[in-house]
């Protein structure tokens, strides 16, 4: 029976410092030289998750953006997309009414951007932003109309919980809705994806396409509650929120105690 193994990255398989230990490479190189079917799911881009998992040389697909993308790290070929339909613009102008004026990644003339407004930037999205200086896919546009440029796929609002909360309930039935605080910079967050965009649904696109018949996951926030009810099996490491350890199959040693290599090093034949 052919496993995959998913694992999300940021306080999973990076460690607090938002780096990959020599050791968790190591022996996830070393396996999936054995032959380990091994893939990531994040809320990274493939750039930015390129960069943390710098020395970890699985080469299957990835999958980023929360499950808008499921895309071959080898080539940057986008396998499966989960693009907004025309529904968003809605969203988008309930967004700006509550003055809330958010990061939209989209596909804009062939390329990845993330777009804003410089002068309507939240705290929390000029923070943002400060960590991706130079970052190819910044776009800077003038009005909340330009916001709605391209082929959307991926809405981030960065801002105060009072002001999130109720978009966060009103429109969680309709769109796949992560709300959760930042793990680095314990700001609120609210990020807004098509309702196709998922780890889960990502994973099983991924499965169909490496023929695999079992799912073993990993993960510590509230947005791989979706994949660890889709998998086999799901292991939550020690620093997961409870909600995770609740579901999970059972709970294994921190990020920063490389837990998702130890257990694959005890437990892949």
């Amino acid at each position: 029976m052919k496993t995959l193994y998913v694992s999300d990255l940021d306080g999973t398989l990076l460690r607090s410092d938002e780096t990959i230990s020599e050791y968790t490479s190591g022996v996830i190189n070393a396996l999936t030289c054995k032959g380990m079917i091994f893939s990531y799911a994040t809320a990274r881009s493939l750039v930015t998750a390129e960069k943390v998992t710098k020395g970890l040389n699985a080469k299957i697909p990835s999958i980023v953006y929360n499950g808008a993308f499921v895309l071959d790290n080898r080539t940057k070929e986008i396998l499966v997309a989960n693009y907004f339909d025309d529904d968003i613009y809605d969203l988008l102008d309930d967004l700006f009414a509550n003055k809330i004026f958010p990061l939209v990644y989209a596909k804009i003339a062939g390329n990845e951007k993330f777009s804003f407004v410089p002068k309507l930037c939240s705290k929390g999205i000029v923070k943002f932003l400060e960590t991706r200086r130079g970052d190819i896919r910044t776009n800077a546009v003038g009005t909340p109309a330009d916001l709605k440029s391209g082929n959307i796929f991926y809405i981030t609002c960065i801002d105060k919980p009072e002001k999130l909360r109720p978009l966060y309930e009103k429109y969680k039935s309709a769109f796949h809705c992560v709300y959760q605080v930042d793990i680095y910079t314990k700001e609120q967050w609210l990020e807004i994806m098509s309702p196709l965009a998922s780890k889960a649904n990502a994973i099983k696109q991924l499965k169909s396409l490496l023929n695999c018949e079992k799912l073993i996951v990993f993960g510590d926030g509230k947005n791989d509650i979706d994949m660890f009810e889709l998998a086999d099996e799901s292991y939550a490491v020690e620093n997961a929120v409870e909600e995770l350890k609740k579901i999970a199959t059972a709970t294994i040693p921190s990020n920063d105690d490389d837990g998702v290599a130890k257990w694959l090093e005890r437990n892949f034949v």
